[in-house]
């Protein structure tokens, strides 16, 4: 199995090419860019391929972050994944943005993983260790949920931010999203046989654009 692992969920624009079969990583890269996820993602998959000596009609799986997370950037990585995967005849899996931070932790104890959503709010989930999430992914501003994520270690760029209510920050653990360890925790879960989550976005918000109030619809005669 040659799994491809893809998220731009997050400012992160991360690409992993993963060995399940082995175990093993052939290559990953990563570009912090929260305005260019469409310009970085296709070079990406272009260099981890090269860089591991492969070819895209080799791969035979392909995971994507889910989300949540902006519109725009997580549209990106879900489009691309939908496009290989048609292209290759091949299966594309889902994995929540969140889980993939929380494996990459690799923590055996409750903690939280918060990313930034902006406009002053966090997406968040609460685990009780890296592998196992034990609350929906959630959208909040960060002092809302200050008491439910009191006490617990923090992972994430949105607990960073908001430090004064993560007081748990571990600052010693990955901030960004890595396609590395989504693909890991990809791999694990369907060697177990696990039905892993359709390639459809994790919003968890309503849409910025609206029709205009007052709007007239004009039907043709």
């Amino acid at each position: 199995m040659l799994m491809l692992a893809l998220d731009t969920a997050t400012p992160a624009v991360t690409v992993a090419l993963h060995d399940a079969d082995g175990d093993r990583t052939l290559a990953a890269v990563r570009k912090i860019d929260a305005r260019r996820h469409g310009e970085l993602l296709l070079p990406c998959v272009d260099a981890v391929l090269g860089e591991a000596g492969r070819k895209l009609a080799e791969v035979t799986d392909i995971v994507v972050g889910v989300g949540p997370g902006p519109y725009t950037g997580l549209r990106v990585g879900l489009a691309t994944a939908e496009a290989f995967a048609a292209a290759l005849g091949q299966r594309v899996h889902g994995v929540c943005t969140l889980d993939g931070l929380a494996y990459a932790s690799g923590l055996t104890e409750p903690f939280v993983v918060a990313t930034d959503a902006r406009r002053k709010e966090v997406y968040w989930a609460r685990y009780e260790d890296c592998r196992t999430r034990v609350t929906e992914p959630a959208v909040d501003r960060p002092a809302a949920i200050e008491e439910q994520v009191a006490g617990l270690p923090a992972v994430g760029a949105g607990a960073v931010l908001y430090e004064s209510v993560f007081r748990g920050v571990r600052g010693d653990l990955p901030t960004d999203q890595s396609a590395e360890a989504l693909a890991r925790l990809a791999a694990e879960r369907l060697a177990r046989g696990e039905e892993l989550l359709p390639p459809r976005p994790l919003y968890l918000r309503r849409p910025d654009a609206k029709v205009p109030a007052g709007y007239k619809v004009v039907t043709p005669k």
